[in-house]
């Protein structure tokens, strides 16, 4: 089923909500993220990083698109808005990862990973921020052998989190490098990390590693990527 389309507020672009942030209006007046899309009541889709809603937020264009699409001017808009969405999707993102680790679709620790890869089983390839150059170099060569795109640049999504924030996240020790070995699970877990790094801007998404995004994001058209390689109510 395609994913229905909407409209952010603010650039009056439209794409499909999986790819946008809503934002709901609490009972008590307060204007905060539903990155679940599942809060009750009047809800407004942003599509816009997390500069230009700061922006504007500051010059008064938000309260205007957000009175408009509540239908209403009563409402509160902290000035820790833009900080409150990036909490929000980093929370949604890594609870995404746990769940593929509980489902078992996930994998850790650089031997099986470098294992499921030279035998062509890993779908995506994620490191810690902080995670050695070596390390992303060896796991990258041994995708590239399982995938035979040797000589390609193919290679692991940098995430902008440390390897303790990882290991909480998925429940385990010293977690610096994941793979996602189910396709179906590697789209899921991309979606909800595109979401989150469009928002941020690539100014808080650190890339040791020598790592890029090689479709790790869902394209924002939302087109289907080729291969998956990598990239609430009220919270």
């Amino acid at each position: 089923m395609t994913d229905p389309a909407r409209s952010c507020i603010l650039t009056r672009e439209r794409a499909a909500r999986d790819h946008l942030v809503r934002l709901a209006l609490a009972p008590d007046g307060q204007v905060l993220p539903d990155v679940r899309a599942k809060a009750p009541g009047r809800g407004a889709w942003i599509g816009v990083t997390r500069a230009e809603l700061e922006q504007a937020l500051a010059k008064g264009k938000l309260r205007g698109a957000l009175a408009r699409a509540f239908k209403t001017g009563e409402f509160t808009l902290s000035p820790d808005l833009g900080a409150l969405i990036a909490a929000a999707l980093e929370r949604n993102a890594l609870d995404r990862l746990g769940l593929e680790a509980r489902s078992g679709t996930l994998l850790t620790g650089t031997d099986k990973i470098v294992t499921a890869a030279r035998s062509g089983q890993v779908a995506a390839l994620y490191h810690a921020a902080d995670a050695s150059d070596d390390g992303c170099r060896k796991l990258a060569q041994a995708w590239r052998v399982g995938s035979d795109r040797e000589g390609s640049d193919l290679k692991g999504l940098a995430l902008p989190v440390d390897r303790p924030i990882l290991s909480l996240a998925l429940g385990r020790e010293n977690v610096v490098h994941i793979a996602l070995t189910d396709r179906a699970a590697a789209k899921r877990v991309s979606d909800a990390l595109d979401r989150w790094l469009h928002f941020i801007g690539p100014e808080s998404s650190p890339a040791p590693c020598d790592t890029a995004s090689q479709g790790a994001s869902a394209p924002r058209s939302g087109g289907e990527p080729e291969a998956v390689t990598t990239h609430e109510e009220f919270e």
